[in-house]
């Protein structure tokens, strides 16, 4: 009997051959949705290169069978937003085949859950919450950034009085240049989290390392308000801000691995 198989937001229906996220269908050809079900019967289980071929593609057919399914594979991180680095829901098991290693429950049946030894993370917070953290995340830079680009005479005075290494022209330099070059960078993130952006978690890797010693300089903020702020205060803002980029690196990877429904 066809099946229907829920995982995250998704919903495979084997006799329609559709594959939905949230009850919308999903571009999904049929033979990279027939891969797809053969994982999904045997969740947590090692499916083997040969057992798709003998399945699907059948031992007569002349097919270039590794390109095939190769191909198929990749339409399938494409629709549900994975990714062979850091699967949630496909992996790739060397040498042998493939292994769906999320929590996988098949309409009017039990949960089928990975076998013993895969991990299978679950849900450590709603969607909704990991988003609105981000989107506020993102405002603060924000702020931050306008914040000091619109008070530039008044931190040149705090610079000027300040012994930081450099000179008051050297500060309000290295000030400016980074603000002008993170707020694209904060306008980016706040967008895709808004849209729902694919890639961004593997995008956000990739310019952490540079963001991370950005951010950790940022933290430094609270300084630019000594004339409203008492320096005690202000040692308190940043120490709190230095865990910010952090805590931001481990929501996007929240973000990225779990789409849970809200």
């Amino acid at each position: 009997m066809a099946g229907i198989y829920q995982f995250g937001v998704f919903e495979a229906n084997e006799a329609t051959g559709e594959l939905r996220k949230h009850g919308v269908r999903v571009k999904l050809h049929a033979q990279p949705f027939q891969v797809l079900v053969m994982l999904l019967e045997r969740a947590g289980e090692v499916v083997t290169r040969q057992a798709m071929r003998e399945r699907l593609w059948g031992d007569g057919t002349f097919v270039d069978f590794e390109s095939g399914l190769n191909t198929a594979v990749n339409k399938i991180r494409e629709a549900l937003n994975d990714s062979a680095g850091s699967p949630r829901y496909v992996e790739t098991v060397p040498g042998k085949g493939y292994r769906f290693i999320g929590a996988v429950t098949v309409a009017g049946a039990a949960e089928r859950v990975a076998e013993p030894g895969v991990v299978v993370e679950e849900d450590v917070a709603p969607r909704r919450v990991v988003r609105a953290l981000l989107i506020l995340m993102q405002g603060m830079y924000l702020a931050f950034y306008f914040g000091a680009l619109g008070n530039l005479a008044e931190i040149r005075e705090i610079f000027e009085d300040a012994n930081w290494g450099l000179t008051a022209s050297g500060w309000m330099g290295l000030l400016v240049t980074t603000a002008v070059l993170l707020i694209p960078v904060r306008l980016f993130l706040l967008v895709g989290v808004i849209f729902d952006f694919r890639q961004l978690g593997e995008n956000f890797r990739k310019i952490f390392p540079v963001l991370l010693v950005l951010d950790l300089l940022w933290a430094l903020a609270p300084f630019l308000l000594v004339h409203h702020l008492s320096h005690g205060v202000a040692l308190g803002m940043t120490a709190a801000l230095v865990y910010v980029p952090f805590a931001q690196r481990s929501l996007v990877g929240m973000y990225g691995r779990k789409e849970a429904s809200t």
